[in-house]
């Protein structure tokens, strides 16, 4: 009997094995237009995520913009010594820091406020007005980003411009002068009121940088979690308030439960972004003001002004090699990042992404 058992078994494994792709091709044909849907995607990914990465051959040989790169000599790990010891190292531990700073600024202040948000939205039982305060949060993130640098330079401009001239100021600016946030003292002892836009100093572009990415995306990072929030049943909201669970003890043990899934996976896809700061936004912001790429610059832009784009701000010999093994350099680092958070993720908890 046990014989005949084993060979029925083993016979609907044949005959799973056999009709394996016979069903995947049913499936494919069952939901073809999801899959026609997925065709512009991967294009997208192909073209701008695999393509390029022949290019990082380039990190590796010999070449200058006057002979073809791929045709050069290889060099090694040379750049990667140059960028972490060499004459370059300055620099690039400088944008190292700034990336790391700038992100862990981000991930402690721009992670947990559209948590807030969604809470915030939540509790709103009037329709028409959540959906009013909804677009008016979201509205931010698809202003241009042009226009967004442009107006918080305007709101950050001092009283001499960075032409030279002769400005009002902007009200970010008097704000800050009324409160004594500009003055500095000289070595006369004689205390001075900074004239020039707060983002030329390197000490006000952070928070400058820190607020105005919160103000811009918070809104359209709370969709993710609200939506998580309208997925947990009204009937465990209505159990709490019968046993007597207070507003704050509803959201402590029945909201943050019911959301940690959707925590911890934006919590690991965030870990992933941390030394992926964008540099568009940066490199609007500061435009003329030199002193500021003390704390403005990060791996992204290095990279960007080692294209050649903007030799000029680097102060040396523009290397088209060091901006991509610093990009490469960034990405294994951002890589191992991720698996690390994921495989804690799934050792403490029993939600990760992969």
């Amino acid at each position: 009997m046990q014989n005949v058992v084993v060979e029925t078994n083993q016979d609907v494994v044949d005959e799973v094995e056999r009709t394996k792709w016979k069903r995947t091709l049913h499936a494919l044909a069952r939901d073809w237009r999801l899959y026609v849907l997925l065709i512009p995607m991967i294009a997208f990914v192909f073209c701008f995520k695999y393509l390029p990465i022949k290019g990082l051959l380039t990190g590796f040989k010999w070449g200058n913009d006057n002979d073809l790169v791929y045709n050069s000599q290889w060099c090694g790990l040379y750049w990667f010594n140059q960028i972490f010891f060499g004459t370059s190292s300055s620099m690039f531990w400088r944008a190292f820091r700034n990336t790391f700073v700038n992100s862990m600024y981000g991930l402690i202040i721009g992670f947990p406020i559209p948590i807030i948000l969604a809470l915030l939205f939540s509790e709103i039982k009037t329709g028409w007005y959540r959906s009013v305060v909804q677009v008016c949060a979201y509205l931010p993130h698809f202003v241009s980003l042009t226009v967004v640098t442009t107006i918080i330079s305007l709101w950050c401009e001092g009283t001499i411009s960075a032409g030279g001239g002769t400005a009002a100021g902007g009200w970010v600016y008097n704000m800050c002068k009324t409160f004594g946030w500009l003055n500095v003292t000289n070595e006369a002892g004689e205390v001075t009121v900074l004239q020039e836009s707060i983002l030329s100093y390197p000490r006000y572009f952070r928070p400058i940088y820190q607020i105005s990415g919160v103000w811009q995306d918070a809104g359209y990072n709370s969709i993710v979690f609200f939506a998580a929030i309208l997925a947990i049943s009204p009937t465990n909201y209505e159990a709490a308030r019968i046993d007597g669970a207070s507003k704050i003890q509803q959201i402590r043990y029945i909201t943050f439960p019911g959301m940690a899934p959707t925590l911890t996976i934006m919590l690991i896809m965030r870990i992933g972004q941390i030394l992926s700061v964008g540099y568009e936004q940066i490199i609007l912001l500061v435009g003329d003001y030199s002193n500021a790429w003390e704390t403005a610059d990060v791996v992204s832009t290095f990279v960007y002004r080692m294209s050649g784009q903007a030799a000029g701000a680097t102060g040396s010999e523009v290397i088209q090699q060091l901006g991509i093994v610093a990009d490469l350099f960034n990405s294994i680092l951002a890589m191992f990042l991720v698996l690390g958070a994921n495989a804690i993720s799934r050792r403490v908890s029993s939600t990760s992404l992969f």
